[in-house]
């Protein structure tokens, strides 16, 4: 799928979402990228076989101690 050079990273690989953005919907929230990955805001996604990555989020330190 990409015609970029040097080739983005392929779907299968751990470094997917570095692949350049082909279409984007704000309102939606999503980003399809050059690989066939669809990366959603939450940071999910569908691969272009269908599988799911699930949401993750980073975790907010508030630097409260207990």
């Amino acid at each position: 799928m990409c015609q970029h050079r040097p080739p983005c990273p392929t779907a299968d690989r751990p470094d997917r979402e570095a692949a350049q953005p082909q279409a984007r919907d704000n309102v939606l929230g999503w980003t399809l990228l050059c690989n066939g990955t669809i990366v959603f805001d939450d940071r999910g996604g569908i691969l272009p076989d269908g599988s799911i990555i699930a949401p993750y989020r980073p975790v907010e330190l508030t630097g409260a101690t207990s």
